[in-house]
């Protein structure tokens, strides 16, 4: 970890691209280090590159509120670490059956386009992911969907069992559906199948796991934790006492969770 003096000088750009799953203008935020020869490049011509953390918002939000809402920029300026932060909509990063296909272009397409606009190392173990409440299900999915392109991902206050949800009332029904589809939801959509489809892998992500005790989600990450040191994972879980579904929780793990995945100490 570098030194107060030491902290890289960071870049923040608004990037808009068409993409091809979306089928339309995409909008992305991005912290890069600027190193001291320009983005992404360090002094002398070396070859280090960033490495990269996908980072994806809840529900209600877009890709401007962990900039808004968190000191993120701050946290990661004190490693050679880029922030994505993509926007999604209202589909839990998966493709919709009646709609876009936000699936292929978080796991997919916006890795490639980012790598192809910015010099961000590629490496499996220099490339993460994490969010909050929708994000951390985002997240969560990319990591044991793909284990073996991650070093770690995270979910904070996750939506952890999003797609087995019973909805309570019509409103609640149509947002399910058009996010996962009807039931029976694909099981492919399911974290805790995913946990045992990949739990045996030889390279998959390291997790971290975090909620509130006063989350309504709260009932769902306890759930999990088991779940997935049953299967395997090497899950790192944090109960927080009295925090609900808040920013003053989301930022304090955002500043936890990025020198945890570098395997530095908090």
């Amino acid at each position: 970890m570098l030194s107060k003096k030491e902290e890289n000088k960071m870049a923040f750009l608004q990037v808009e691209f068409f993409s091809q799953a979306l089928e339309v203008a995409s909008a992305v935020n991005v912290l890069l280090p600027e190193g001291d020869m320009g983005i992404g490049v360090k002094a002398g011509g070396g070859t280090r590159l960033p490495k990269v953390l996908y980072l994806l918002h809840g529900y209600s939000d877009d890709h401007t509120i962990w900039m808004r809402r968190t000191s993120v920029e701050r946290y990661a300026a004190a490693y050679p670490l880029a922030v994505i932060m993509p926007a999604v909509n209202h589909s839990f990063y998966c493709n919709e059956p009646m709609g876009e296909r936000y699936w292929d272009y978080i796991s997919e397409e916006l890795p490639q386009v980012m790598h192809s606009f910015f010099r961000l190392s590629d490496r499996p173990e220099d490339t993460f992911a994490a969010g909050l409440s929708m994000g951390g299900y985002g997240a969560l999915k990319l990591g044991l969907s793909h284990p073996e392109r991650f070093a770690a991902v995270g979910s904070f206050s996750g939506a952890v069992r999003a797609a087995q949800s019973r909805p309570v009332d019509e409103k609640s029904r149509l947002k399910k559906e058009r996010a996962f589809g009807k039931d029976p939801v694909d099981p492919g959509l399911d974290l805790f199948h995913l946990l045992k489809v990949h739990g045996n892998d030889e390279k998959k992500p390291r997790l971290y796991v975090s909620c509130g005790t006063e989350d309504t989600l709260f009932a769902a990450h306890q759930a999990f934790v088991p779940a997935a040191e049953q299967a395997g994972w090497d899950l790192t879980h944090r109960e927080a006492a009295g925090f609900s579904h808040e920013w003053a929780f989301w930022d304090e793990e955002i500043r936890r969770f990025i020198p945890w995945m570098l395997k530095k100490e908090n």
